[in-house]
């Protein structure tokens, strides 16, 4: 009888355990540049913390395209969370010189990213220090002669948001088949209960 009743509350417990669940959420982002210093800024919240938080671009394209720089940062703040320049091996569809980033997790709150030709970096920890190329006189990045030796490169550039918005579901419904299931049980350790009884009343 105590093996049985076990049972049925390693049974729920499992079921209780199984509360919390995951959607997956997936943006893209596209644009073309005309100048070698033009910034591109896409911004975003999170309602929640965000989990498996990816942010890559696939828009180099082996060459059809600029080299991309790409950063995330806090919009309150304006404090730079990290930059990247060449990270292909995020997503499926980038080539050589894609830039990505990861993270585990991000909390909830308002965020920017944003898209750079390279060698346009981040002057500092923070976006008002600007980037490299601020101030330049504007050169169209068709005719720009670039850091890399890429020349004639499109000017499109795409950028694409995933991340994981774990949900905790709380008060999750048992299957009604469950209740029968331990229905179930119990009858048999009533029958067993008095069948016993009725053994011990024969002796």
């Amino acid at each position: 009888m105590k093996k049985t009743l076990r049972s049925v509350l390693l049974c729920l417990t499992l079921l209780g355990a199984n509360a919390a669940s995951a959607a997956s959420f997936k943006f893209s982002f596209d644009g073309n540049f005309e100048n070698h210093n033009d910034i591109a800024r896409i911004n975003f919240s999170l309602v929640n913390e965000a989990y498996n938080v990816k942010l890559w671009t696939d828009s180099f394209q082996d060459g059809a395209n600029f080299d991309p720089i790409t950063a995330l940062w806090n919009q309150a703040t304006g404090e730079l969370i990290d930059e990247n320049d060449d990270n292909p091996a995020i997503a499926r569809d980038q080539t050589r010189y894609d830039s990505g980033l990861a993270f585990f997790s991000l909390p909830a709150g308002d965020y920017f990213f944003t898209v750079a030709a390279f060698s346009n970096w981040a002057q500092g920890d923070n976006i008002s220090a600007g980037f490299l190329f601020d101030g330049e006189t504007p050169v169209a990045l068709s005719d720009w002669d670039q850091p890399a030796n890429f020349q004639n490169m499109g000017a499109f550039w795409r950028v694409n948001l995933t991340y994981d918005d774990k949900v905790v579901i709380s008060g999750v419904p048992v299957p009604a088949a469950v209740w029968l299931f331990g229905s179930g049980l119990m009858v048999l350790v009533g029958f067993n209960r008095k069948r016993a009884q009725a053994l011990a009343a024969s002796v």
